[in-house]
């Protein structure tokens, strides 16, 4: 989760911590980098998010992009996903990553990169991955771009999933050619979305409220 500004909330984890939800670290709390705006995604929907991929995380290869916090990222990791590579631009975020990736012990299944979003899928995939979380500041329209880039440099395996977060007062994000929205939830000043890639049948559709 990258930094929101001042009109964002924290979860229900103390200021500055971030609390693993479930899996081999349920309930561990990991600080926060001091950077302004910055925070967890909030619990319920870290909660949501988590129960409605379930079917496919246990394995799968992860890209957190605009990691932020790494809530979602280490959320992965702790609920039995295969690899997990976060990127993010800011080096004490990815330094305090780093850290908590060696603190889990988890370094053979993790990688934090220090990178923009864009620079970083310029340099083109080695392996597509499963499972996509797009969180990216709000207000600068990244979104659709961001999708075209995975959609375009070979990023995403058949069916994958791509999970998108957006103020809540914007439209629903233009999805490339094929794409399908799953789900939809709200939470406060945020909307989310899972997205799927085509190549294989989605586990479960439906919606917490309409796309």
């Amino acid at each position: 989760m990258r930094a929101r500004g001042p009109r964002s909330s924290r979860s229900a984890a103390r200021p500055g911590s971030l609390r693993i939800i479930a899996g081999r670290w349920r309930g561990r709390r990991l600080p926060i980098a001091e950077v302004e705006g910055l925070r967890p995604t909030p619990d319920r929907v870290r909660e949501t998010l988590f129960n409605w991929l379930q079917p496919v995380v246990a394995g799968a290869r992860c890209l957190d992009l605009y990691a932020g916090s790494g809530a979602l990222g280490l959320e992965a990791l702790s609920r039995g996903a295969g690899l997990v590579v976060m990127v993010d631009s800011e080096p004490r975020v990815v330094a305090q990553l780093r850290a908590h990736v060696a603190a889990l012990g988890a370094l053979e299944q993790a990688e934090v990169h220090l990178a923009s979003a864009e620079s970083y899928l310029a340099g083109g995939a080695a392996q597509p991955f499963d499972l996509v979380f797009l969180d990216p500041p709000f207000r600068r329209d990244l979104l659709v771009p961001t999708c075209a880039c995975l959609e375009q440099g070979g990023w995403l395996a058949p069916g994958a999933r791509i999970y998108l977060e957006a103020e809540a007062d914007a439209p629903a994000p233009a999805l490339p050619a094929g794409w399908e929205f799953l789900r939809a939830g709200s939470a406060g000043q945020v909307r989310y979305y899972l997205a799927v890639r085509p190549g294989a049948e989605p586990d479960g559709r439906g919606s917490e409220g309409a796309v």
